[in-house]
């Protein structure tokens, strides 16, 4: 128990050079496609996949909207795969490090922001000022909607942050109190295993997935607002 609670969060290293860019790498490595007729089992679920993902993410958006239809897949199958990833034992989740996410939320939050003013600036602006606000609260509404939008790419990169990372933590306190349970009491490390530990990695499971989903799902939202 005297590893370090946040070792696992730590850039890994070879030969004193970060090996990041291969660990974020790998999850496109893994997805291939195929020029064979006939697919097999695994070419055949991503295509699924990649269906569903596009028909559920580009039914709201214009045919402006749906020129990003390549990216947002993109976007999440990435997030999913490598939170998947990182639940693998002795693995690095890039995810769980702030400056990545924010590496991925800002560049396109600032995108839609773009297209927005480019093809609506005046349905942009609007925006900042709801209809029919009092002549007094316009300066405070005006600072407030300001603030509120230049807030969009920080609350979703620590949101992501924040639960890989809790889950990560968690998973790693009850596996050391299950590891000093089996030299003390071995019937309740057991039952601990069984009833805390294994239920707690499906849901992490399940968290990356809703994550990957989530943080995709609000750049649509955002997109979808700045050009509609």
């Amino acid at each position: 128990m005297n590893e370090n609670l946040f070792a696992s969060f730590i850039t890994p290293t070879m030969m004193g050079l970060p090996v990041v860019i291969i660990i974020i790498m790998l999850p496109s490595m893994m997805l291939t496609s195929s020029n064979r007729l006939l697919s097999n089992r695994f070419h055949t679920f991503q295509q699924w996949v990649v269906k569903m993902i596009t028909k559920q993410m580009m039914s709201i958006h214009s045919p402006k909207g749906q020129t990003w239809c390549l990216m947002l897949v993109s976007l999440i199958i990435f997030i999913g795969s490598t939170n998947l990833l990182g639940l693998l034992p002795h693995t690095f989740t890039p995810t769980t490090q702030l400056s990545m996410n924010l590496g991925m939320a800002i560049p396109l939050w600032a995108g839609t922001v773009f297209l927005g003013f480019r093809h609506k600036m005046k349905s942009t602006l609007a925006h900042f000022l709801p209809q029919g606000t009092p002549i007094p609260l316009i300066p405070m509404l005006i600072i407030i909607e300001t603030i509120s939008l230049f807030i969009q790419p920080m609350a979703l990169a620590v949101r992501l942050t924040a639960n890989i990372t809790a889950g990560h933590l968690l998973m790693h306190l009850i596996g050391g109190a299950t590891l000093v349970l089996t030299s003390i009491s071995p019937p309740t490390a057991m039952i601990t295993f069984i009833s805390i530990l294994v239920l707690l990695t499906i849901l992490e499971f399940a968290v990356a997935l809703i994550q990957a989903y989530v943080f995709t799902l609000l750049v649509s939202l955002y997109l979808q607002i700045d050009n509609t």
